[in-house]
């Protein structure tokens, strides 16, 4: 597997880390363009991140914000990993609003994901031709294996062209919008953070377990040439010795 991994003593520690990748990642773009772009991803793990982020003395103006999952249908506000960012990192980063690009959950699913679609296609200029290509992307995982938006099973994670759809988790009787594959695996460098006992053998079986996204979907970067690096604590490292 291509990925590199990293141990940390505990979850705050292993954010901080992760943070500081993110913001050397961001930088290294800025430094040949005038704006850098981040994805972001929910998570247990999340607030922790965006907490350390927040805290960075960042030129966030420069940075445009996507998101790579929500949960959305018909809701009557902004979705659960917008406002989460919007408390621990938006609002105390002074992110410009012109900056954040997120997910509509107020609207119907395949409304949503057709709508972030298009807002990401305006903002890359790619009505064509190969997927947008993120700067950074943080992504989650699953204590089955899950990344994104992406369940064992579903058969999105063979998708390479589209950009966002729309998905139902039966086991949740949730909608969600979420960027498919050829998106997560066009980015310039992908991190993972990743903490607790509970994660572990997904952990585990991603790095160790034969080939097969259909059943692991956070295994689809192990055959993924660019940069990917995993942020793990103790807990969730515990089975890779």
């Amino acid at each position: 597997m291509g990925a590199r991994w990293f141990r940390y003593a505990d979850a705050g520690a292993a954010a901080e880390a992760c943070a500081h990748n993110i913001l050397a990642k961001l930088e290294d773009a800025l430094a040949g363009r005038a704006v850098a772009t981040l994805a972001l991803s929910d998570g247990e793990e999340a607030p922790l991140l965006l907490e350390a982020l927040a805290r960075s003395r960042f030129p966030w103006h420069q940075v445009h914000l996507f998101w790579v999952e929500e949960r959305v249908g018909g809701r009557r506000e902004p979705g659960d990993c917008y406002r989460l960012a919007a408390e621990r990192f938006l609002g105390p980063a002074r992110v410009p609003a012109r900056n954040v690009h997120r997910i509509h959950a107020e609207l119907a699913p395949d409304a949503a994901a057709a709508r972030y679609e298009q807002e990401i296609r305006d903002f890359f200029g790619s009505e064509s031709g190969p997927p947008p290509r993120f700067d950074v992307i943080h992504r989650n995982l699953g204590a089955e294996g899950s990344t994104a938006g992406l369940f064992p099973g579903d058969p999105l994670i063979d998708d390479r062209q589209g950009i966002a759809a729309a998905v139902f988790l039966e086991s949740l009787a949730q909608w969600r919008v979420t960027l498919l594959p050829g998106v997560l695996l066009a980015a310039g460098h992908t991190v993972f953070l990743v903490a607790g006992a509970a994660k572990a053998e997904a952990v585990r079986a991603v790095f160790c377990d034969p080939y097969d996204p259909r059943r692991l979907p956070a295994q689809m970067d192990s055959h993924h040439g660019r940069s990917v690096c995993w942020f793990l604590d103790e807990a969730a490292a515990r089975l890779l010795d």
